[in-house]
């Protein structure tokens, strides 16, 4: 009895102390995940989107709940006319959180197709099992931004709207690193 006592203390134990280990940390490349199959793919055909794939560019990330799309349309726009792209080596991921909202994924998705035709320069993936949230420990029901640097070392994460200190501080690390 006392040997599986001491045992499920040492169990917890271990446990407490990897459990941040999983979460984003700014300043560490996050631990490599893969969203295919019943947890998610790319938009454009269905295949496996993997963040070992957030190399050799600045990416911006956009983890969003389809409810909250509004929330940092204003990051988005001003994003946009920095013309990055033009300027370096700069990426731009969508990723769409479809298990925390009501509305049906088919909608969804079919507004997630239309987007990646009209932005084909930016990757679109569907997460339909919250796995950011899971395992990122990424906010749900929330609008995340995160900014990667060319070696998949996160720059930057901020949830919820951007004030204009974010967006500067946002603008001053992806010029730092193009």
């Amino acid at each position: 009895m006392r040997k599986t006592t001491l045992s499920l203390k040492l169990l917890a134990l271990n446990l407490l102390l990897t459990l941040p280990l999983l979460a984003v940390e700014v300043g560490t490349t996050p631990p490599t995940l893969t969203l295919q199959e019943e947890r998610g793919g790319l938009v454009s055909d269905g295949s496996a989107w993997s963040s070992s794939s957030i190399k050799e560019k600045v990416y911006v990330m956009f983890y969003v709940d389809p409810d909250k799309k509004g929330v940092n349309e204003h990051y988005s726009a001003a994003l946009k006319e920095k013309n990055y792209r033009e300027k370096g080596a700069f990426g731009s991921i969508a990723i769409i959180n479809l298990a925390a909202t009501w509305k049906p994924n088919f909608v969804i998705e079919s507004i997630l197709e239309s987007k990646q035709k009209e932005f084909p320069n930016t990757i679109y993936v569907k997460d339909k099992a919250s796995v950011l949230v899971n395992e990122w420990e990424l906010e749900d029901d929330a609008s995340n931004i995160l900014i990667f640097d060319k070696g998949g070392k996160l720059l930057f994460y901020k949830s919820g709207a951007m004030n204009e200190a974010d967006i500067l501080t946002s603008f001053r690390l992806i010029e730092e690193n193009l």
